[in-house]
């Protein structure tokens, strides 16, 4: 038997994106093993990738010694993975700023919290690690403040709404998340803005933050993100992403011990679409 010295975290990352088998099928953490059971351990890809500075705009809200404040752009990953190494939030970073946290390590610095690819809006970003320490224990004990606006398809009757219902990894499709027995503990709070004849626009608060939480939960209450090519299945409008937008965000400065709160209006992209919905 061979004794493989990985830590647990990096562990749960490796079976998480199906590097680690269980009989030559993917498993989860939980899962318990049996005698004569074969394990298989890969690598994972990302650790032959460097992180490199690229010289791309970014649109900071708010900058210190501290943090940065960014609104993040549409279509923008937030940090390399296998697939997109390159055009990333982190490789702007890196060129815009030689000081950022690496508690997440080489491919995430300064790297807090994430926003998926098509979403726009607000991310703040740690120049040192006890910056990030800071702003992490903020999001654990739930001390943030986080917004969203979407458009969603279906008339949502009720003005005022809270979905409390488990996100994990999808049964059926490891790539996805799905709302789950199984899954951790998730959160969110949803007020109507403004109805239309198929569509609603949503304002949303987290209480926790999972993976695809928001789209997750909407197209779990038959209400999913319009334009989001993942999740509900619906046709899309264009390319320009799914019609969700980190709005506000609020934190406690690390340094200071003042309470921050920056807000970004939606972009073109997503106005375009709502205008459309409005003129149908």
């Amino acid at each position: 038997m061979e004794t493989l010295d990985i830590s647990r975290s990096k562990i749960q990352k490796m079976i998480a994106e199906n590097v680690i088998l269980l009989n030559g099928k993917p498993t989860k953490s939980s899962a318990s093993v049996k005698p004569n059971d074969q394990i298989e351990v890969g690598e994972l890809k990302e650790e032959t990738m460097t992180a490199i500075p690229e010289n791309i705009p970014l649109d900071i809200i708010y900058e210190d010694e501290e943090v940065i404040v960014v609104n993040k752009q549409n279509g923008m990953v937030v940090h390399p993975a296998v697939g997109n190494t390159h055009g990333t939030l982190v490789n702007a970073l890196l060129y815009h700023s030689k000081n950022l946290s690496d508690v997440n390590g080489e491919f995430r610095p300064g790297i807090v919290h994430r926003i998926d690819a098509d979403t726009t809006g607000l991310l703040v970003v740690a120049k040192n690690n006890k910056a990030h320490e800071h702003l992490a224990k903020q999001l654990e004990e739930k001390k943030t403040h986080r917004k969203y606006i979407a458009l969603v398809h279906g008339v949502i009757q009720h003005d005022t709404g809270t979905i409390d219902a488990p996100i994990g990894r999808d049964l059926n499709d490891r790539k996805k998340m799905a709302v789950i027995g199984s899954g951790k503990k998730a959160v969110t709070h949803f007020k109507v803005l403004e109805r239309f004849k198929n569509h609603t626009l949503i304002e949303l608060q987290l209480e926790t933050g999972r993976t695809h939480q928001i789209r997750v939960h909407m197209n779990y209450i038959g209400h999913p993100i319009v334009n989001d090519p993942v999740y509900g299945k619906r046709t899309l409008i264009d390319d320009t992403g799914q019609c969700l937008h980190a709005k506000e965000l609020g934190f406690i400065h690390p340094r200071t011990e003042q309470y921050m709160e920056f807000e970004c209006m939606p972009p073109e992209c997503f106005n375009h679409i709502v205008n459309q919905i409005k003129d149908s």
